[in-house]
């Protein structure tokens, strides 16, 4: 597959490298030249400096690693090298005291998608930081890392499911591109309890189990086990 990767920063390095390793085609788009070409010389394999917009028009899917602040300017300058492609968004509105900076209003990735309508935005690799997505592979207590998947076009969705399996990690459907907006917020509240309150978010969430409530069984031998 070649990928394009718009920014230069720790997510693009992170998850590029797992990329390149994986046998991708990987450009690495940044404004600024030289660390375009530190990053590509840092990935190796196939990965290659360049524009943003040589980026762009590169991949058939385009990581979109940039801040939130810059994501919806850079996809319009470059909505024409966008049409048709694959528009992988992976940030997060989050602002000073963990304050979702899209209240009120469109997500992120939805944004990024009225800013370059050609392209298929998906939303991906959000609710973890870089140093997760560096690990070979993220897996905790034997257990892959699961990553939600949001978009609305099939072909697109599949293609961001191979890549996060090229990550080490099994691909959740998330619903459509209208659920982006529900990730995002997720993101904002679980930084804040990791951050902010040093918790346990693993914590929260009962197993699978006892989602929908536990079992008539599950409840009595629960039950009995403080008799």
């Amino acid at each position: 597959m070649r990928i394009g990767v718009l920014g230069t920063g720790n997510m693009a390095d992170a998850l590029a490298t797992h990329w390149a390793r994986a046998g991708h085609e990987v450009t690495l788009g940044g404004r600024n030249a030289v660390e375009a070409e530190r990053l590509a010389t840092r990935i190796g394999g196939s990965a290659k400096p360049s524009t943003l917009r040589e980026a762009a028009e590169f991949g058939q899917v385009v990581l979109a690693a940039l801040p939130f602040a810059a994501g919806v300017s850079v996809a319009w300058e470059l909505r024409a090298a966008l049409d048709g492609k694959v528009l992988l968004d992976c940030s997060n509105p989050v602002g000073p005291g963990f304050r979702l900076l899209t209240e009120g209003g469109p997500s992120a990735a939805r944004q990024l998608a009225a800013a370059a309508p050609g392209a298929h935005v998906v939303k991906a690799f959000n609710l973890c930081h870089e140093s997760v997505w560096r690990m070979r592979p993220p897996v905790f207590e034997g257990r892959p890392l699961a990553v939600p998947v949001c978009g609305d076009d099939h072909a697109a969705l599949a293609r961001v499911r191979e890549l996060v399996r090229d990550v080490g990690c099994e691909p959740v459907v998330g619903g459509g591109l209208e659920r982006a907006g529900l990730l995002e917020a997720t993101a904002a509240l679980f930084i804040a309890l990791w951050v902010g309150e040093e918790a346990d978010v693993q914590a929260i969430a009962p197993p699978l189990a006892y989602a929908a409530g536990p079992s008539r069984e599950q409840a009595e031998g629960g039950q009995r086990s403080f008799c």
